[in-house]
């Protein structure tokens, strides 16, 4: 319908049934002409359907800290209890970072092994995080709590690549420097996206939001920068942002083998990033006990 065929020239004075349908057509048209449907808000929060197996993969992975769930709590060896879900279904994406449950933490499947692409709007795998299950083991660092885990290893050695202080829990330190190994084998001309490193340990919050960052538990590293792509660095389009990555997929793979993911398969992509978060990586983690 456009606005022509609303128009009331012949109408005759007397059809008020006539003016009357028109008139109420008229009314819809514009109500409708007036939503701009291209900025509907995507909502989220509801579970994954397969959510045990995610708090299964959840409890693998950290079972120095997590005890078992059930229906309703994630429980931990402390005896503190974390419920799974706040039933709320119709977060907007900021929500979903800023306050998230434990179950939206695996709202988007990490692609380990694939080929790594533009991702679909949103999908960021293990950015969302639930705060209080990580500083329930790694500390607050405003508290100080996190300094006192942090060891001094070196990283890539055989090519100088300096040294970095990362966390002792959960095993961290170790996956790290088992990544180290492998990197320290690679060809020559891969060894520049790894080194020198951007940093590991650092109290602060994720650029742009209230969120902890993965580094303020010293659970996560940067790479070299200058090789380095990241959402917030990239021409702003109105579509959103453009994927854009220079990691090779060699670097990204010995990663994941040890338990880190990476934040270059993120649609608010930042390729430099990885973190410990062997809860998305199943090849990575032990057999399940029996």
């Amino acid at each position: 319908m456009t606005f022509s065929d609303l128009a009331f020239g012949d109408l005759a004075f007397g059809d008020l049934s006539k003016l009357r349908r028109m008139a109420c057509a008229a009314s819809v048209f514009f109500l409708f002409a007036s939503v701009d449907f291209s900025n509907a808000q995507e909502t989220y929060g509801a579970a994954p359907p397969d959510i045990k197996t995610h708090l299964d993969l959840l409890v693998r992975a950290y079972p120095d800290w997590i005890s078992s769930y059930d229906d309703e709590f994630l429980v931990l060896k402390n005896g503190k209890k974390f419920p799974i879900s706040d039933h709320r279904t119709n977060k907007s994406f900021d929500e979903l970072l800023e306050t998230p449950d434990v179950d939206d933490m695996f709202f988007a499947p990490y692609p380990a092994g694939t080929k790594p692409q533009q991702p679909a709007k949103n999908a960021d795998p293990g950015r969302v995080r639930f705060g209080p299950l990580f500083v329930a083991m790694y500390g607050d660092c405003t508290k100080n709590e996190v300094t006192r885990t942090l060891r001094t290893i070196d990283w890539l050695p055989q090519h100088r690549g300096g040294h970095v202080a990362i966390t002792t829990v959960n095993g961290v330190d170790k996956a790290l420097e088992a990544v180290s190994r492998e990197l320290d084998q690679l060809a020559p001309d891969l060894i520049k996206y790894a080194m020198p490193s951007a940093g590991t340990y650092n109290c602060r919050t994720v650029a742009g939001s209230g969120v902890t960052s993965m580094h303020a538990y010293a659970a996560a590293i940067d790479l070299n920068t200058r090789y380095s792509d990241y959402w917030r660095w990239a021409p702003k389009k109105a579509a959103g942002p453009i994927w854009k990555n220079q990691i090779p997929i060699e670097i990204v793979r010995a990663f994941e083998r040890n338990g880190f993911i990476w934040g270059g398969y993120w649609y608010h992509f930042d390729t430099m990033h990885f973190e410990y978060r062997p809860e998305f990586l199943p090849a990575a983690l032990p057999a399940p006990s029996k």
